[in-house]
């Protein structure tokens, strides 16, 4: 498995990937990400995960957004933005990677914590995220739980 970049060459696979139906309520699609990155040049990191040649998904971290400007300025997070594993991908860990790798990013860059949102319902990454060692911090994001991961 690794992670490269969106490229000229390997954009269009990358708006083709799609989750599983019962999941498009839970993640935005790779276009509105790869728009958001383009809008936070500064902030986001999109990387494409592949398994061979195979595209198997599709990742989105940010470094450094102030969590709540109206509050503290200093506070200042860094984490997962988005994670979309194509349907006929998932449960063979390369949402696990997927995470792993933006942690080992953050901890490149001198961080020792990532944050998370997920969408707190049935069916949702709750599970997928306290199984890789994020609690929530209590706090919500437009309606999405706040989970962290300290190391």
């Amino acid at each position: 498995m690794r992670l490269e970049r969106v490229t000229p060459r390997n954009y269009e696979a990358a708006l083709a990937l799609s989750v599983r139906p019962d999941q498009n309520d839970l993640v935005a699609p790779v276009v509105k990400s790869l728009a958001e990155a383009y809008v936070f040049p500064n902030h986001a990191w999109p990387r494409l995960i592949y398994d061979g040649d195979r595209l198997v998904g599709f990742l989105m971290a940010f470094f450094d957004l102030p969590w709540d400007p109206d509050r503290d300025p200093d506070d200042r997070r860094s984490g997962l933005w988005r994670l979309n594993i194509a349907a006929d991908a998932q449960g063979n860990g390369y949402g696990r990677f997927a995470v792993e790798a933006v942690c080992a990013e953050i901890s490149d860059r001198g961080g020792t914590r990532a944050y998370v949102t997920w969408e707190p319902r049935a069916g949702g990454p709750e599970n997928f995220y306290l199984k890789l060692g994020f609690q929530p911090t209590g706090e919500q994001s437009e309606g999405e739980t706040v989970g962290v991961r300290h190391w």
